[in-house]
């Protein structure tokens, strides 16, 4: 997630006009506007994923105004669709108004003009082109500057993607942005098919990958219930074990193994996380899960090369 603006880095009086000029290139050319142009502050970063752009920012309060005037020269012929994490922001476009806030996601249509009144704000923008999207551009102009809600079910999933991507520190391979950014499609796709009751129209790839990462959430939120096992996983997600394990396949892994690499990984961290260093071995094995400490211990040195009590003298030393 490479860093395209930071206000620090930038002599106080060009602050905004560079800021905006990097605004034009990342998202899209708009007439902006603050009080606070004086010293403004913002931070601006991009992430590419193939054809997808995640683009995270925070402002201090701002008017922006997407107008036909410049559509005509600069049309990037994009979706984007913006998850606000802190402040308030009103939108007026394709002839909705609607003010949304924290946890709240919206689609606008670069190919036709909006006026956003942004507090200050923290937020994660997603771009995509049109042709990649399987529903007529009809159907997405019932909910553009509509509020999408962040907080739970598909659309929640799509916020934890993107805001997981916006905090996200690593530096990713050609091939990892590639996958993430099929990821980030296919989740978008399942949002907006959602609020267009139109799940027809989503490919069933979309729907095979939603689901999975749906799947992967719930193993996740209870990786410490040792009893965590297919069954009651595919009853969960109201499907038959059989097509859970399919699912998996697809993943090149097992359900079992993916589980339980999830949970080593889990206790890895803890073992090298200083706040933990006083917790008993074993009782980070069942926090992750692990019901038998021995079988913590084997599983953990075959995965990593060394029992879990050298790989926390190792990665947490005593000082002192």
């Amino acid at each position: 997630m490479g860093m395209v603006f930071d206000s620090s880095d930038v002599p106080v009086p060009d602050r905004f006009d560079v800021w905006r000029e990097h605004l034009a290139k990342t998202i899209c050319p708009m007439e902006t506007s603050s009080e606070h142009s004086g010293d403004f502050r913002a931070e601006l970063r991009s992430l590419q994923l193939g054809p997808i752009s995640v683009v995270p920012t925070k402002v201090q309060p701002v008017t922006g105004l997407r107008t036909a005037k410049l559509i005509r020269p600069s049309d990037p012929e994009c979706y984007t669709l913006a998850l606000l994490l802190r402040g308030t922001l009103g939108i007026r476009h394709a002839g909705q108004e609607a003010v949304h806030g924290a946890q709240e996601m919206y689609v606008v249509d670069t190919s036709r003009p909006w006026e956003a009144v942004a507090g200050s704000v923290t937020s994660v923008g997603m771009g995509v082109p049109k042709e990649l999207l399987p529903f007529p551009p009809s159907s997405v102009d019932r909910f553009l500057a509509r509020s999408l809600s962040g907080r739970d079910g598909i659309g929640g999933l799509l916020a934890q993607f993107l805001t997981r991507l916006a905090t996200d520190t690593t530096s990713y391979r050609p091939a990892d942005t590639a996958r993430l950014g099929t990821v980030a499609l296919d989740l978008l796709t399942a949002t907006l098919a959602h609020h267009l009751e139109a799940d027809d129209q989503v490919p069933p790839e979309s729907h095979r990958r939603a689901l999975i990462l749906r799947i992967q959430g719930f193993i996740h939120r209870h990786l410490a219930d040792p009893d965590l096992r297919p069954p009651a996983i595919a009853a969960a997600h109201h499907i038959s074990t059989s097509y859970l394990h399919s699912l998996f396949q697809h993943e090149e892994t097992s359900v079992a193994a993916w589980i339980r690499r999830q949970r080593l990984e889990r206790a890895r961290r803890e073992l090298a996380d200083p706040t933990w260093r006083t917790t008993p071995i074993h009782a980070i094995a069942a926090r992750c899960g692990f019901a038998r400490a021995a079988d913590f211990t084997r599983a953990f040195r075959t995965a990593y090369g060394m029992p879990p009590n050298d790989y926390r003298m190792s990665a947490c030393p005593l000082t002192g």
